[in-house]
């Protein structure tokens, strides 16, 4: 994957724990005082918001359909993270989140139904110039499933890699931004 040929044009579909935020080990992140950005991350999305047309946030949170929190819990995530973001320079357009406590639901990824959520929302979006950035086989499934290029960050499953489903492999969002603005 050639990093050059981004510029406006193109979406970035990003995942959110274990790429914006640390994530708990088999367990949820349940409210905002959890909530802990990775060192980077918000320097990481100025660049990005600066690369991208387009920038939307797909999240499985099945802790909401397992009824270990609230919506209302996890607008309070969204709000928190939100805030931090655009205080510092960047963006997300929109937050796609899937509480489905089913596998095979069309909205959970690695299916790929919050990409048509997206692409329903914002018409401009062209799968084959996107981007999936995640820290998960699941998330490169997702974009594998959408037609979308996978980027897969090493913040904590480092063993994945390689993977026939990860186009490029950085160790985090800041240096995939970092690269991404290098490049062009």
């Amino acid at each position: 994957m050639d990093l050059r040929v981004i510029d406006k044009s193109w979406t970035l579909f990003i995942d959110r724990d274990g790429v914006i935020n640390h994530e708990k080990k088999e367990d949820y992140i349940l409210n905002k005082e959890e909530f802990q950005f990775y060192d980077g991350v918000l320097e990481a999305m100025a660049l990005l918001n600066n690369k991208f047309g387009r920038i939307v946030m797909v999240t499985n949170q099945k802790g909401v359909g397992r009824g270990l929190m609230t919506l209302e819990d996890l607008q309070g995530i969204h709000t928190y993270m939100m805030d931090h973001i655009v205080a510092n320079g960047g963006r997300v357009d929109k937050i796609y989140f899937c509480t489905d406590t089913d596998n095979l639901s069309i909205n959970r990824k690695p299916q790929h139904g919050m990409s048509l959520q997206a692409k329903n929302d914002f018409s401009e979006i062209d799968f084959s110039k996107s981007v999936m950035v995640g820290n998960k086989l699941s998330d490169m499934k997702f974009g594998r499933n959408a037609g979308i290029k996978t980027i897969f960050v090493a913040t904590t499953n480092p063993e994945y890699y390689p993977d026939d489903t990860i186009d490029l492999r950085f160790d985090n969002l800041l240096h995939f931004a970092k690269t991404l603005v290098g490049n062009n």
